[in-house]
């Protein structure tokens, strides 16, 4: 409850005498007066008094104060006359009713929403003035009488100047809307908090119009249009952020990237991996969705930027993969999978030439399942193509194996196989085994994609919708099970089936839990192989290393040099970049306590990022405004809600609590006076471009061809023009988008 100090409230007086009404008194067209104000027990008390001679530095403070004492007597404000100097640039008047004044009109409107009549001509008013000195506004006139009943006290927060939603109140409301809260779920929590939706200051009708308007904001600015100013607000709050916007000749949207400060940081650390997906699309334009996504020290996904293009084409594919490396500055990944199409091949090769194309096997396996035919059934095919996939061992395996699944079940002619085995190095793991591809876990990261943000947006779904809901959902989502993680290697010891010495114990040390348990598998693995050794020369030897099949064998040579150096014909360490279980019977052999550095690949260690922690800890990384605002609200707000929480059983500390509140707010509103006016002197005019940027052409899709509109939407009239493109803006360079902090034009 406000507060008012010695002497705010004048001569206002609540006392047992008033002018005497009678049964005769009435208003000029007859209907009775009634000056008496009723309380809940029943008991009536008269009203008189005013609040002349009050003077406050602005005239929102004297509005504040008025809609608090009508809140105590029993009525409603209204905002009314508002007078100008000159130049119309300071006001000097305002006049406050009481939203009893006036009359109903009687001309029809033409509405078909029937309102009540609450206009009684209520003659209740205060009027503030300038003064001369224009430093001070000072009530000049405040008529106290009314001619209704006044509101009993449970019932005056429902008036309207009561039902305010502040700007702190609507950034929670648009977290939580953003987060995926339901509105009807956003306003019970916020009034849970608050005590009763009679002390949030706003009703669940006000907080359902709130929302409806956030939405009306994107119908009436445009959905491309609305991303591109929520892109160019990420890119002022986040100095690393970077964007880039493709339009056509119409300036409607084709093509979309963008990536923040914390995706380019995954990518220098695990961006030698990048996996493309292009196979699902979540928005109502049919637009291509493309996220660039890897896998971190956990084997997680880990997102290194977020596309949508409008086609297929190469033309399309080679500006996106150019973009990602001019926003990466310049690093190309090693392995690069995508699915099977002829476009996405051609710029790959193009843009990355170094880098190795692969398919994900996953969706490989899913279009070759549709070519299977009656083989959709046979174990032993599916048994055989799997292997063919990922099972051999070197390019030899896989041809005879290849030979055998082709001659047994007659494929020499098949339309899908034939072109299949022409592009085999592509998919076959035999073929790539010189080549970091993190294994065959890579094939599950576009599948994982796919369900976390696919399957989270709608083909109803927006840009701007998808955007800040779906795409950052999942990503913090992510994100968060990093930090977890991160948090558990730093403080747990592998659980391991055998005793954690040696190798074991270094590589607990070293490597993440999920990471552990693969280096754990391979080394249980070794103590079932034999080794021979086969030749030695000049401190190189080599073996043999035979599985417990008796079969299958790969030659290791070891180097006993002051560096100490292994090789392997598997190829693990160069596929995976973890030893092989080959190499590891050999180190043991050789009594090797401790992982050498060399085959210690640092992406999968507890310290892939610790570089980044550092930096960011210490202060050298340039200032996040959004994070440190987050941080810090939700610090504030942790503390102080215990100190309420502590103080809410006792009269006395509520009122040290509530004075403190408004001592501190008193001092911050001087404080952020100040700090306005110096940013207004300071400022600079911006020669920036205004650009609008319009939305692509809506995907034509089964059903409704029109979908059912609001009320909202039917009472706004729009204003068309002959052209398509409102701010009739020669599109000449069709590119706009963020480098540099400041969004610009290129």
């Amino acid at each position: 409850m406000m507060e008012f100090e010695e002497g705010e409230l004048g001569d206002l007086e609540f006392g047992e005498k008033s002018a005497e009404i009678g049964d005769g008194g009435s208003s000029d067209n007859g209907e009775p007066i009634n000056t008496i104000l009723l309380n809940d027990e029943g008991d009536t008390t008269n009203v008189a008094g005013s609040l002349i001679g009050l003077k406050r530095k602005n005239c929102d403070d004297i509005y504040r104060l008025y809609c608090e004492l009508a809140r105590q007597v029993g009525f409603s404000v209204r905002k009314t006359t508002t007078r100008w100097n000159e130049d119309k640039t300071i006001i000097t008047e305002k006049k406050y009713v009481c939203s009893s004044e006036g009359m109903k009109r009687s001309t029809d409107s033409g509405l078909t929403k029937k309102t009540y009549v609450t206009r009684t001509g209520c003659k209740a008013s205060l009027r503030a003035k300038l003064n001369a000195e224009g430093s001070l506004f000072e009530v000049l006139d405040h008529n106290t009488a009314h001619n209704h009943i006044l509101t009993r006290k449970s019932w005056n927060h429902l008036h309207r100047s009561q039902r305010v939603i502040t700007k702190e109140k609507a950034i929670a409301i648009d977290t939580m809307i953003s987060s995926g809260m339901k509105a009807t779920d956003s306003f019970g929590y916020m009034a849970e908090e608050a005590g009763g939706e009679q002390c949030l200051g706003h009703t669940r009708v006000d907080h359902l119009n709130y929302v409806n308007r956030l939405k009306m904001r994107v119908i009436e600015a445009g959905d491309t249009q609305t991303l591109y100013d929520t892109l160019n607000q990420d890119a002022a709050d986040d100095p690393g952020f970077f964007f880039r916007i493709k339009v056509d000749d119409e300036g409607r949207l084709c093509n979309v990237f963008w990536r923040d400060s914390m995706m380019k940081e995954d990518y220098m650390i695990y961006g030698d991996v990048l996996v493309f997906d292009t196979t699902y699309r979540t928005n109502k334009y049919n637009l291509i969705c493309a996220p660039f996504v890897g896998a971190n020290n956990h084997r997680q996904n880990v997102m290194f930027g977020f596309a949508f293009i409008s086609n297929e084409k190469t033309e399309s594919f080679e500006w996106l993969f150019e973009v990602f490396t001019k926003s990466m500055e310049g690093k190309t990944p090693v392995t690069v999978f995508t699915d099977q199409d002829l476009a996405i091949a051609s710029a790959l090769e193009k843009v990355f030439p170094k880098a190795r194309h692969r398919l994900c096997l996953w969706h490989l396996y899913q279009n070759a399942v549709s070519h299977f035919g009656k083989l959709k059934g046979d174990k032993v095919f599916n048994d055989l193509f799997n292997k063919c996939m990922s099972g051999c061992s070197n390019e030899g395996q896989f041809e005879e194996c290849w030979s055998s699944m082709i001659s047994t079940y007659c494929l020499q002619d098949n339309s899908w196989f034939r072109p299949l085995y022409g592009i085999r190095e592509k998919w076959s793991t035999a073929f790539n085994k010189d080549f970091f591809s993190i294994g065959t876990v890579t094939s599950q990261r576009s599948e994982s994609t796919n369900h976390s943000i696919g399957f989270k947006a709608k083909p109803t779904t927006s840009l701007s919708e998808f955007y800040n809901g779906a795409f950052k959902q999942a990503l913090n989502r992510w994100r968060d099970t990093e930090k977890m993680r991160d948090f558990q290697c730093s403080k747990a010891i592998p659980n391991s089936t055998i005793p954690l010495t040696g190798f074991l114990k270094h590589a607990s040390e070293v490597y993440t839990l999920t990471v552990f348990k693969d280096f754990e598998a391979e080394l249980i693995k070794s103590f079932g192989t034999s080794c021979m050794m086969v030749h030695y020369e000049d401190g190189v030897t080599l073996y043999n290393v035979v599985h417990d099949d008796g079969v299958t064998a790969y030659d290791v040579v070891f180097s006993s040099s002051v560096n100490t150096l292994i090789t392997c014909s598997c190829k693990m360490f160069e596929e995976c970049g973890l030893l092989c279980r080959h190499c590891l019977r050999i180190f043991h052999m050789h009594s090797v306590q401790k992982i050498p550095d060399c085959y210690i690949k640092r992406r999968w260690t507890k310290f892939a990022k610790e570089a980044l922690w550092d930096r960011r800890e210490g202060g050298l990384e340039p200032s996040d405004k959004v994070g440190d605002c987050v941080g810090w609200r939700s610090e504030i707000m942790r503390t102080y809600y215990n100190l309420v929480l502590k103080a809410q059983k006792n009269n006395v500390a509520r009122e040290v609590l509530e004075k403190g509140y408004t001592r501190d707010n008193a001092e911050v509103d001087t404080l952020m006076t100040t700090a306005d006016s110096n940013e207004e002197g300071n400022s600079v005019c911006s020669s920036r471009s205004v650009v609008t940027i319009l939305d692509p052409t809506t995907a034509v899709t089964k059903g409704r061809k029109a979908r059912h509109k609001s009320f909202l939407e039917k009472g706004k009239k729009r204003k068309t023009t002959g052209s398509s493109n409102p701010s009739n803006v020669v599109y000449q360079s069709k590119e706009f988008g963020t480098i540099t902090p400041n969004p610009r034009l290129f």
